[in-house]
């Protein structure tokens, strides 16, 4: 570690710290990323391990870069990546009213084509949240962090451990038990993000996880075997006791937020995962298209001074 010098924390999680580092050697600022409560003696835990591995293996302008891993004398571990200005959940702290739509378009895009790519390579993230979304003010750049809880998937799908995702952008069938997910968990935390960028504040932020339910299915609609086939088997489904919530109507839950906008937000949060909407679909949904007709439209009118003397 003589390489680098450590300095404040600027993020944590239960088992790490992420620390602002400098390599001494460029003076380029860094993120150091620390794991603790754990015995160097027994070797480097395998979560951290396979965090490594996932992180060398993906190269994209939406994920945070890696740099390198180095231990010290004591066999600690740093992950060192590169170091960004602010998160998304800081970024929209900074807006006391709303950001603008434009933004949250060319944000979200930027977002579903990281997740993308992670599924494209098999990789869920499996925390997705503003505070793991780091911003390149300069480059206007949205890039995917924090990939300590992520794991890859398999076909035939295998079980995984429910305790994952943060409470608020955790999808309805690991509230409910299943421990058979894959690529759609990271869909639905991504449509939380997408109406907390438009709404500025969370769609749904239960206190505990039966509440949590609770304020998706108000919103949402309580499923059965009808909109979810199979729901009623999950482990928990029969503990709940709000099963004759209906759906409310997004455009008035999200009334700021454009028609096809509403409509890609309806498909990330589809309660069914086998029927939500996968990220390269979201990515060709018309919420953007009318981006890209806006702004050919705009290159028309900058051609069209041209023709002035």
């Amino acid at each position: 570690m003589e390489k680098y010098q450590i300095g404040e924390v600027i993020g944590h999680g239960a088992y790490s710290a992420v620390h602002k580092g400098v390599d001494l050697t460029t003076n380029q600022t860094v993120a150091i990323k620390r794991t603790y409560d754990f015995d160097p003696k027994d070797g480097v835990p395998h979560t951290t391990m396979r965090e490594i591995s996932l992180l060398q293996q993906m190269k994209h302008d939406n994920i945070v870069k890696f740099l390198e891993v180095v231990s010290d004398i004591n066999n600690n571990c740093y992950i060192i990546c590169e170091h960004l200005d602010l998160d998304l959940k800081e970024f929209m702290d900074t807006y006391p009213d709303s950001m603008d739509p434009r933004i949250i378009k060319k944000f979200l895009h930027q977002i579903l084509s990281g997740v993308a790519y992670c599924h494209k390579k098999r990789i869920m993230h499996r925390d997705l949240k503003p505070s793991n979304l780091l911003l390149d003010l300069y480059a206007s750049v949205v890039k995917i962090a924090d990939f300590g809880l992520a794991r890859e998937f398999h076909n035939p799908l295998r079980e995984y451990t429910p305790k994952v995702v943060t409470l608020w952008y955790r999808p309805p069938e690991i509230l409910l038990g299943s421990s058979v997910y894959f690529a759609p968990v990271d869909m639905w935390s991504v449509g939380c993000i997408f109406a907390e960028m438009v709404m500025r504040q969370p769609l749904f932020a239960g206190e505990t996880e039966l509440d949590h339910l609770h304020q998706i299915f108000s919103i949402m609609g309580a499923p059965n075997e009808r909109t979810w086939p199979g729901v009623t088997l999950l482990p928990y489904y029969h503990r709940t006791n709000f099963r004759s919530c209906n759906p409310k109507n997004l455009f008035e839950v999200v009334p700021d937020l454009e028609p096809a906008g509403v409509y890609l937000l309806s498909e990330m949060l589809c309660m069914d995962p086998a029927r939500r909407i996968s990220a390269p679909c979201a990515l060709e949904h018309a919420h953007f298209k009318e981006e890209e007709e806006e702004a050919d439209e705009e290159e028309e009118d900058y051609d069209n001074y041209d023709d002035f003397p």
